[in-house]
């Protein structure tokens, strides 16, 4: 993803000008961003601090970095599994797992 050209204090600095009273066309033109991009920001960071945002931001970026494997791979990575393609490999693993049960 692009990252973005505002960091976290400009996007709540410029979200406080219109709820100071600014007409949101003409913050968006002065700071030369679309209407929807503003209304993201504000549906993101609408009610935050400045202090909140960054927390917010390092929960997103901690997240992203551990859930990544598991979605890339469907399970951890190391496990030993491998994709069972033939009837064969289904069998053996299924008489695997029904014997490491009993």
């Amino acid at each position: 993803m692009k990252p973005s050209r505002f960091t976290e204090e400009q996007i709540i600095g410029i979200l406080r000008e219109q709820e100071a009273g600014a007409a949101t066309a003409d913050i968006c033109r002065k700071h030369g961003i679309s209407s929807a991009t503003f209304c993201k920001w504000k549906a993101k960071c609408g009610g935050l601090e400045v202090s909140d945002a960054k927390r917010l931001k390092a929960l997103e970026d901690e997240n992203a970095i551990a859930g990544g494997s598991y979605a890339r791979h469907g399970h951890a990575e190391g496990c030993g599994c491998r994709k069972m393609v033939t009837p064969a490999a289904r069998r053996e693993a299924a008489f695997a797992c029904a014997a490491v049960s009993m």
